[in-house]
């Protein structure tokens, strides 16, 4: 059988991955090492997730690998060989405040780590698909010099503003300010890119905006739609960081983030990148967002406005998903941001719930 190799693969998307790979036919090989642990505390833990894959699946082996382990990559797709077919590149150091912290840890997991997975898959399976889950971050706050209107519940383009149906990637990520953590993940956007041109590699970014979804482990620095459903089951304070909290995000269902990977794989071209996420068809702003929870819970929200905003951090983010959308026409946002709000409380409300308890 086929090989896919899922990085992150007890995360979010990693875990989606993995499964819509086992479901087309592939044995996936996920790598794991739960560092999200780490970053975030026992309650972002992967640990679980892979370990049910395992348990779930025949077609999923787990190896406790960290991708920055350069020798351990070598080997790894050495073994897969010939049979490798694709790489889904989704684990990272995610928070612009957590790399701030340790900037050597993060540039080494981020920059680092896909490095090392470019050029095992170019010494040893070169024509495999290789799907990097990189971030709008690359864009720096480019985006916060748009000119914005502030509306009643959030900020807004013009109507007739060239971005007003999304920002796409004729956007330029120069002469911004990224974050430590914008950086790291450029870094690793380049490589992509220039493995996917130099060495003519199937490769693909795909800079998303907020991925969200059921199984979302949402924490304080990172997950922000699923800790504030969370949030407002158990009552906990919440605070909103900046811009009145009227700042805009567009939200995509983990599993069509997955579906996205696997559209490109069907066709793959080198060089590839993306803006992806869930643009006009799925987005919020905080304190949409924040309505939404309280009106899908039933109880209010206990959050604070801090006037002092993220450095790096965007007022506004919509994908232009059209890009995309030419070159694989199959491929479709299926969730809007409150029918996503909507399964995730479905999901995980009575095990908050019994937490709080």
């Amino acid at each position: 059988m086929p090989i896919g190799i899922v990085t992150g693969a007890g995360g979010l998307v990693g875990s989606a991955a993995a499964r819509r790979l086992i479901e087309t036919g592939y044995d996936v090989v996920g790598l794991d090492n739960d560092m999200r642990a780490r970053f975030f505390g026992a309650e972002a833990s992967t640990k679980a997730v892979v370990r049910k894959l395992d348990a779930t699946y025949d077609e999923f082996r787990w190896l406790n690998v960290d991708i920055r382990d350069r020798e351990e990559i070598e080997r790894l797709f050495e073994r897969s060989g010939a049979d490798l077919e694709i790489v889904i590149h989704t684990a990272a150091q995610p928070s612009h405040d957590w790399a701030a912290r340790e900037p050597h840890t993060d540039f080494s997991v981020n920059a680092t780590g896909t490095l090392n997975l470019l050029e095992a898959a170019r010494q040893h399976a070169p024509a495999a698909s290789f799907v990097f889950i990189s971030t709008n971050k690359v864009y720096g706050d480019l985006p916060n010099h748009l000119p914005l209107e502030e509306h009643e519940t959030r900020l807004e383009l013009p109507s007739d503003h060239r971005y007003f149906d999304g920002i796409d990637t004729s956007m330029p990520i120069d002469r911004s300010t990224h974050s430590l953590f914008g950086v790291s993940k450029a870094a690793a956007d380049l490589l992509v890119q220039e493995y996917g041109r130099y060495f003519d590699m199937p490769t693909v970014c795909f800079r998303c905006g907020c991925i969200t979804g059921p199984d979302h482990a949402g924490a304080v620095l990172h997950g922000f739609l699923a800790y504030l459903i969370k949030a407002t089951v158990t009552g906990t304070q919440y605070t909103v960081f900046g811009y009145g909290a009227k700042q805009v995000r567009d939200n995509l269902y983990s599993h069509d983030l997955a579906d996205a990977c696997l559209e490109f794989h069907r066709s793959p071209r080198p060089a590839a990148v993306y803006n992806l996420g869930g643009g006009r068809e799925s987005n919020c702003s905080m304190r949409e967002a924040v309505a939404a929870c309280e009106r899908i819970v039933g109880r209010r929200l206990n959050w604070e406005l801090s006037p002092q905003a993220r450095v790096g951090d965007h007022r506004w983010w919509i994908s232009d998903l059209s890009e995309f959308g030419v070159d694989y026409p199959a491929w479709r946002v299926r969730y809007d941001t409150e029918a996503l709000i909507r399964k995730i409380h479905e999901a995980n409300a009575e095990r908050w719930g019994a937490a709080e308890a």
